[in-house]
């Protein structure tokens, strides 16, 4: 999985690409739980590249999510691909998240 961060003034994306499963959550784990500060509360998390996530994957947005709302902060799942959006759904973890849909695909 290929990890690219965005560290706007405003606003923190994270853009994920590839498979988000056990094999790439520790790395996920490294690069993205530090972008959660107490100066930025809110993470952008797009996944609109993202063919597939097992239980661990699933496991570590929530844990994100988890810690964001404890600094009163939270995850937007962004651009939601179909396979995911799928997991999401049927694990009905989807309501957990504020999920938004921004690209041009959606107008």
């Amino acid at each position: 999985m290929i990890i690219r961060t965005e560290l706007e003034p405003s606003r923190r994306v994270v853009h994920l690409v590839g498979r988000f499963d056990a094999h790439e959550a520790p790395v996920f784990r490294d690069v993205v739980h530090p972008l959660l500060t107490a100066e930025f509360t809110v993470l952008h998390i797009d996944l609109a590249q993202v063919a597939f996530v097992d239980s661990t994957a699933l496991s570590e947005l929530v844990r994100l999510q988890k810690a964001a709302r404890a600094v009163n902060g939270e995850v937007i799942l962004v651009d939601v691909s179909d396979p995911v959006r799928v997991i999401l759904e049927i694990t009905e973890l989807a309501p957990l998240f504020t999920i938004e849909q921004t690209s041009a695909e959606s107008l």
